[in-house]
């Protein structure tokens, strides 16, 4: 609250807030510490003290989000008023001209045109000062005419959420908003024009289950509750607390339901380097520079020298061999990770997002196995969960939507094998990022960096363009299991690896790959400068050469070429071996 009359925040021109004497405080909500207005307003509408994000009018959204001040407001259409005569405690009439004197706004909807990173944008916001940005028909006809204009203009647009659901005052008027308002995201998806939501505090009912879901990316903005059902009405149903973050951006992203947590600052930068992606801007390619991590180099590895295969397998698994966000951060422009399959969860073991690659706009999947215990723990050694091939799906039809390339860089020992995946669809799921990638139209580079473990391997192995790295393997089981099967002994591992034809040069020899990228000498764990450039280098010569070919043949060639893989190859069968 502010301390000072009540008047002063009762005006009937919003904007009269950042003119609020030098002396004003402000007590924050949450904290309940007290504020000096200026750092409030310096911090964003942010508290200092607890970081409790207060609601913004949509100017000060505009201001925040453009490139600059000079954004256009758009004139949306006005309809009549309490068409159903509703009446409370108060006249839904008499509520409409309070909250307009209190606002200076028409109704909880706002839109303007401007630039963000120099790209000409439309922004709708929900105003969450006007009847708490609840949706009713003026709500609905503002966000589909300013969703139309995005299309008529060819304008990426950003949807700002901050309700509480639909207009209870217009009953059932209010609910066929959310139809009437998912028929124009329609348009923005036919029409391949980006469509970024940003999800603020608070956001729910009507507007989560409609048009607040539908987005290209979702970000929520830190500190954010959104959620479908209120907390309070959830805990009275099923009786029982509820996690102390439940609803929050954070707990959305936990479960797979928005792309990106972003604090309030980092909203404009974000949003920009998203829509520097989706819409193709031209780019110099990063210059590669990394570091190869210190290793002791005369520390022995174990097994090597008991077959050239094995050895291969031993240092297709070395802990210092780059990995999928290694790669990432030694060659990819304006990378933005995106999380979520929107149905469960996140999945630190699918690594996903878009960015340039060597110049290219691409999406960029791959398993990221980590390197110390906490990583691994977390990525689970690279084995992903169901949720990690249904977000690979996702992100593959977010390629063929923007028309942009898709690059896998698989490692992986194989799909994670427990009873909550198999609970949650685990074959389900590998089978349809099988088929997705074979479907997508979008040029489609796979490369094996490391382990090509089973299913888990060519779920997104499925590419026009398939490539290997010169220690790298590909294989059905690892060798030490295929021996304990087959040999009943794991001591034959090496035998195993061998009879299996597991290796770059076996996968070239059986068709099944279309290149081998050299590594440096001793293997990529012993040069990452060399490695990237190898692997960055033979990218984007296959997505050069797969950018001639119009995307809608790219399907059925790829189709043919799986097709035509392994015919006339003669079985290789092990001689038996005994003791």
């Amino acid at each position: 609250m502010l301390f000072k009359s009540k008047r002063g925040i009762q005006t009937q021109d919003r904007n009269r807030y950042d003119r609020v004497p030098k002396l004003m405080w402000i007590k924050c909500e949450s904290c309940g510490k007290l504020v000096y207005y200026r750092d409030y307003k310096d911090n964003h509408y942010v508290c200092p003290r607890c970081g409790h994000v207060f609601i913004m009018s949509p100017k000060q959204r505009f201001n925040l989000l453009f490139d600059a001040p000079d954004w256009v407001r758009l004139d949306l259409p006005q309809c009549t008023d309490d068409p159903l005569e509703f009446a409370d405690r108060e006249d839904y009439a008499d509520r409409l001209a309070d909250a307009r004197a209190e606002t200076g706004e028409k109704d909880a909807v706002a839109a303007a045109d401007g630039k963000i990173g120099g790209i000409d944008s439309t922004i709708c916001v929900l105003n969450g000062f006007f009847m708490m940005g609840s949706m009713g028909r003026a709500v609905g006809d503002g966000i589909i005419a300013a969703m139309e204009h995005a299309v008529q203009q060819k304008r990426p647009f950003i949807m700002v959420t901050s309700s509480g659901g639909a207009r209870m005052q217009e009953n059932i008027l209010a609910l066929m908003q959310m139809a009437r308002t998912t028929v124009v995201v329609n348009k923005l998806h036919e029409n391949k024009i980006p469509y970024i939501v940003i999800l603020t505090d608070p956001t729910y009912g009507g507007v989560t289950a409609s048009f607040a879901m539908l987005g290209d990316i979702h970000i929520a903005e830190a500190g954010a509750r959104i959620g479908f059902a209120g907390r309070r009405v959830i805990e009275q149903n099923i009786r029982e607390k509820l996690p102390s973050n439940f609803q929050t951006a954070e707990y959305l992203y936990e479960h797979g339901m928005v792309d990106i947590v972003s604090s309030r600052c980092d909203l404009h930068d974000n949003v920009a380097r998203i829509l520097r992606v989706l819409t193709h801007q031209v780019v110099e390619p990063k210059v590669i520079k990394v570091q190869t991590p210190k290793i002791d180099k005369d520390k022995k590895i174990r097994g090597l020298g008991e077959s050239e295969a094995y050895d291969k397998v031993l240092l297709a698994r070395h802990e210092n061999r780059p990995h999928f966000l290694d790669y990432i951060a030694g060659i990819v422009d304006d990378w933005t990770y995106l999380a979520g399959d929107r149905c469960f969860g996140e999945d630190a073991a699918m690594g996903s997002g878009i960015g340039f690659w060597r110049g290219v706009p691409a999406v960029i999947i791959g398993q990221e196995s980590g390197r110390t215990i906490e990583t691994r723990q977390k990525h689970r050694f690279g084995m992903a969960n169901p949720e990690g091939y249904r977000k690979a799906v996702r992100m593959m039809r977010l390629a063929e939507r923007f028309g942009l390339a898709i690059i896998s860089l698989f490692d992986t020992a194989g799909a994670n094998a427990g009873r909550e995946s198999e609970e949650r669809g685990q074959s389900q799921a590998v089978a349809n990022s099988i088929a997705t990638g074979l479907d997508v139209k979008a040029p489609y580079v796979a490369v094996n960096v490391g382990q090509g473990g089973s299913g888990g391997a060519i779920a997104i192995g499925t590419g026009d363009k398939i490539l290997m790295m010169e220690n790298a393997i590909y294989s059905v089981i690892a060798p030490e299991s295929c021996a304990s099967i087959l040999w009943r002994d794991n001591k034959f591992k090496a035998v195993a690896a061998t009879s299996m034809k597991l290796t770059a040069r076996d996968m070239a020899n059986l068709n099944v790959i279309d290149g081998i990228i050299a590594e440096p000498a001793g293997g990529a764990h012993n040069d990452w400068q060399t490695t990237m450039e190898l692997v960055a280098a033979a990218v984007a010569d296959a997505l050069a050469s797969l950018r001639e070919i119009p995307v809608d043949e790219l399907p059925k060639k790829r189709g043919e070429k799986f097709i035509a893989m392994t015919r006339d190859v003669e079985i290789y069968q092990p001689e038996p071996v005994t003791e």
